[in-house]
């Protein structure tokens, strides 16, 4: 297992170094190929000619390439320095970027939006979990009744509907047509009831999109995995049905699950850019939308890579969730 771990490591500080490359050429590197001066990609939609000049100087654009490339990793690491003239401006590490527009630095920006991401993310991940497993078992044992037809229906209609819609739609029936549930969100140390509260919406709705398509993924895994001949074997031996499905089915079943949820819960800690929108939630998916109105570059950049590295760090969860419950995983 400790070779294993150490191999996965290994692998994700190499992708590391690969994603802030290619990071960075995208920032960089491909706008000048476009013909485009990154300079006033990153001083904002106003701005003049002595503007850009100074960010020019400030983010060493003049300098050969590799310069660049060793200051953009120097930051993230250690810090930087932003110096035109006689005007200096210090990023503390990690720099993730610098907004000439805003006069600050990306990092701290993006750190009071994480945790908000983080809540709304994990919250959703565990309904999710919860009922799409539950509601793909229950469908696959139950094949061809009426809960089976029902639980896929409801799955169909839960891929199909777009958050904005489901989002809206409760929000019109449970906070102002019931008044049951708070639509305001409230931060964790003022109230932790109200920030619940208002987190009970957001959490069912991306829950309700994500637990579908696990419903549906859980259920055609199980239905194969039931036909398998240590199922037949298993229960041969007079196992009980609890524990040939807990025991023997699930960990099969779980061998995709783990997979799309490093993949989802990865991408969504970079911003669920709709469901924060809807109800008006302060994370990294509101900052990626605001740059983009304001054409506030850095942090885009930061945001990039944040959800880069998340994905990164949830795929190496899953490999290790991987070893504990398929041992051969840790030969491969």
């Amino acid at each position: 297992m400790l070779a294993y771990l150490i191999r996965r490591l290994m692998a994700v500080a190499v992708m590391l170094v690969v994603i802030m490359l290619v990071v960075f050429c995208i920032f960089f590197l491909v706008p000048k190929w476009a013909g485009v001066d990154p300079a006033t990609m990153y001083v904002g939609k106003v701005s003049d000619a002595a503007a850009v000049e100074a960010v020019r100087q400030k983010l060493q654009l003049g300098d050969p390439i590799f310069v660049q490339l060793w200051e953009f990793f120097k930051g993230i690491f250690v810090g930087r320095t932003y110096s035109s003239g006689g005007d200096v401006t210090k990023c503390a590490a990690p720099c993730f970027g610098y907004s000439f527009r805003t006069e600050q630095a990306i990092w701290p920006q993006l750190t009071s939006a994480l945790p908000v991401t983080l809540a709304l993310a994990l919250g959703a991940a565990v309904l999710w979990l919860v009922f799409g497993l539950a509601a793909g078992v229950l469908s696959a044992l139950k094949r061809g009744s009426f809960w089976d037809r029902g639980a896929m229906i409801v799955a169909l209609s839960g891929v199909s509907l777009p958050i904005y819609f489901t989002g809206l739609l409760s929000l019109a029936v449970f906070h102002y047509s019931l008044g049951w549930l708070d639509a305001k969100y409230v931060p964790l140390d003022q109230s932790f009831t109200g920030w619940f509260g208002g987190m009970i919406l957001p959490w069912v709705t991306l829950a309700f999109l994500y637990a579908a398509m696990y419903a549906r993924i859980t259920r055609a895994t199980m239905l194969e995995v039931m036909g398998e001949d240590y199922i037949r074997t298993a229960r041969a031996k007079g196992l009980t049905e609890p524990v040939v499905i807990g025991k023997h089915a699930m960990r099969s079943t779980m061998t995709p699950i783990l997979t799309l949820l490093g993949m989802d819960l990865g991408a969504l800690i970079g911003g669920a850019i709709l469901t924060e929108t809807t109800f008006s939630l302060p994370g990294l998916g509101q900052a990626v939308l605001e740059g983009i109105k304001t054409g506030d570059l850095p942090v885009i950049l930061g945001v990039t890579l944040i959800t880069s590295v998340a994905v990164i760090l949830a795929n190496l969860l899953v490999d290790i969730l991987y070893a504990v419950i398929d041992p051969r995983v840790r030969l491969a």
